[in-house]
């Protein structure tokens, strides 16, 4: 079997599943958030439950329209806290939260070998980690909380190869994007994503993080990773409970196996209206930008900061662009402000946030005008998703974000980073 297959089988009770079986499958974790989170809690009401399966198994973050923006968005948040709070489930307050799919790994609530499903569509993310990990609709979420069971089909399994050291500015993000462009939106349509290969080894985990988080723009159900040094020493001191670690055999069927050689790979930028409209920057040719974001479940991370002010230290933002960035949590907030990232980022002319996902799914902190531009580095560029329908969304990783920021244009840190 492969790694998803026998996580699955170890959850449902049987020896062995197989790709198009449908099965009822025990769940380790159940997350929603202040928009999918109301849904779920109204659902559960429909269901006559009273109580959940296991308050210590369920999370609920506010991070998409929090701090509220609006009443609509403080009305959702209160159905939210006052729920977590009656059933006593694991919640973040604004001022301990982030972006939920940071801050979960970061505490050590997402771990190797579980089944872990959200209610939203990047809960991929923890694949990463080792675990089978997807996001389901807000009814399934609802059956989740109170029973602790889902029912699925099994995904089949398509293994990515990667082969070669990365250049100096390249990463995860780029190594999606290029996967993405390949592929299409539906290249993995209902599969579980497997990412290995020597570059993977080498792949820091917020990279890898990045990778599995974007899965589902290539209609992935998962995005996995095999248990190594790299998990085990991210999870030291972190895990808040034991875990099994799952491996798949040798002899394990995948319906695909893709091979790249990425020794040679460009940062990638992925043109509007799809993250599949990827090419190498040096390909972009001269577009101007409005604003940029550099934050979000994908690039949230300490070490996307850290990327992201190594191209800004000493320079200014260009005066005709927004530059927005967001930490993924407050711990990554903490982090960047000790290292001095986040006194760069403010001499610079850009503006920090606290963790939210924001601008990301055009909920605030950076709604597009018609007409304007953005450079990216959230998941998605579909029409409209930043605000206006008119407006155009480019997805890229933190250091091309950051010097696009400088240059008021589209541009490779390599540019001004000689």
């Amino acid at each position: 079997m492969t790694l998803a297959e026998k996580i699955l089988a170890a959850h449902s009770g049987k020896k062995k599943v197989s790709p198009g079986e449908f099965i009822n499958v025990k769940v380790d974790l159940v997350l929603a958030n202040d928009i999918t989170a109301p849904i779920s809690i109204r659902e559960f009401g429909k269901l006559g439950a009273r109580k959940v399966f296991d308050p210590k198994k369920i999370v609920m973050v506010p991070d998409h329209f929090c701090p509220n923006k609006d009443i609509a968005s403080a009305e959702q948040a209160k159905i939210m806290r006052d729920f977590a709070h009656e059933h006593d489930l694991v919640y973040f307050e604004v001022g301990q939260m982030g972006i939920e799919h940071v801050l979960l790994p970061e505490q050590g609530l997402a771990l190797p070998g579980e089944v872990i499903i959200g209610a939203d569509s990047h809960t991929c993310t923890y694949g990463a980690l080792g675990a089978f990990s997807t996001g389901m609709g807000s009814t399934d979420i609802a059956m989740a909380m109170a029973t602790g069971e889902i029912w699925m089909k099994v995904p089949s399994s398509i293994k990515f190869i990667y082969r070669g050291k990365l250049g100096k500015w390249v990463g995860g993000k780029d190594l999606i994007l290029h996967t993405i462009g390949d592929i299409g939106v539906d290249g993995a349509l209902y599969s579980a994503m497997v990412f290995s290969g020597e570059t993977i080894d080498a792949l820091p985990m917020d990279g890898r993080f990045t990778m599995s988080n974007m899965a589902i723009e290539a209609g992935g159900k998962a995005g996995v990773f095999a248990y190594d040094k790299t998990t085990e020493k991210y999870l030291k001191g972190r895990a808040k409970h034991p875990c099994i670690v799952y491996k798949a055999d040798d002899d394990a069927e995948y319906i695909r196996t893709i091979e790249y050689d990425v020794s040679t790979l460009e940062p990638q930028v992925s043109f509007p209206h799809l993250p599949s409209n990827a090419k190498p920057v040096s390909k972009v040719g001269n577009i101007s930008i409005d604003q940029s974001v550099i934050g979000s479940c994908t690039n949230g991370r300490l070490d996307d900061l850290r990327l992201a002010a190594k191209v800004i230290k000493g320079r200014k933002i260009n005066s005709r662009v927004r530059c927005i960035v967001i930490p993924g949590t407050q711990q990554v907030y903490m982090d960047a402000l000790h290292e001095g990232l986040i006194e760069i980022f403010i001499t610079a002319g850009a503006v920090v946030s606290t963790p939210t996902c924001g601008p990301c799914l055009g909920g605030y902190m950076g709604i597009l005008a018609a007409g304007e531009r953005c450079i990216s580095t959230t998941n998605r560029n579909f029409v409209g998703r930043m605000g206006s329908t008119k407006s155009e969304i480019y997805l890229a990783n933190p250091a091309v974000a950051a010097a696009s920021a400088v240059t008021g244009r589209i541009t490779g840190p390599e540019e001004i980073c000689k």
